[in-house]
């Protein structure tokens, strides 16, 4: 075995075969470790990311067992629409439209462009007590979405995409008409100690997303 990534694939393998039945324990790290000829930190780390994962339990003391009904857990990952926008071949840029600051919140209106045209406009507010530093980023030059991907790190976070249609603001935004229908997304990201950040961001009509499960 050459790394954590190959004993991972193993055991995986070795559960999807049922090698390693739903609800019985797997051999301890030691014997993994000796047996697959890496080290026992290695093999911690391979057994840590199918617990991520949701295809194993591991519990202190009572060892490591394969769940009943594994099923792979879904991950939030906050895109940055930069890269998003380049990945489809075309130029991002963006324009900060507004901000205003309170003592604890800060207010962005952000218009994304794809080769000039527009992308999604968003309407994001920040709280400073979470992310302090944030007061002081210039977001004309970096956009608060990879500003925030890039320096605040999330504990947990809720998504939810839902139809909505144009309001006048976002209808001189997108370039189109109001009541034109659109694809919404509500996103909140948290730490342990409270929300970093709200969004709600209107893409342009005809805008599609694609998921990979």
């Amino acid at each position: 075995m050459q790394g954590w990534q190959d004993v991972q694939a193993e055991a995986l393998r070795r559960i999807q075969a049922r090698e390693w039945l739903p609800g019985a324990h797997i051999p301890k790290e030691a014997e993994l470790a000796q047996e697959l000829g890496c080290a026992r930190a290695t093999v911690n780390r391979a057994l840590q990311a199918l617990a991520e994962d949701g295809w194993l339990e591991r519990r202190r003391r009572a060892g490591t067992r394969v769940v009943l009904s594994p099923q792979r857990r879904a991950q939030m990952v906050v895109p940055v629409l930069r890269q998003e926008i380049e990945a489809t071949g075309k130029v991002h840029g963006h324009r900060l439209l507004h901000s205003n600051r309170t003592k604890q919140i800060l207010s962005l209106h952000t218009l994304h462009l794809a080769d000039g045209a527009p992308y999604a406009v968003e309407d994001r507010q920040i709280d400073l007590s979470q992310v302090p530093t944030a007061a002081e980023a210039d977001f004309t030059m970096l956009s608060a979405n990879e500003w925030l991907v890039q320096n605040a790190p999330f504990d947990h976070g809720t998504m939810e995409y839902l139809a909505g249609s144009a309001g006048a603001f976002e209808a001189t935004c997108l370039h189109c008409i109001e009541g034109t229908p659109l694809l919404v997304l509500h996103r909140e990201t948290f730490s342990e100690t409270g929300w970093i950040t709200k969004l709600r961001m209107a893409y342009a009509p005809g805008h599609a997303v694609r998921m990979n499960i």
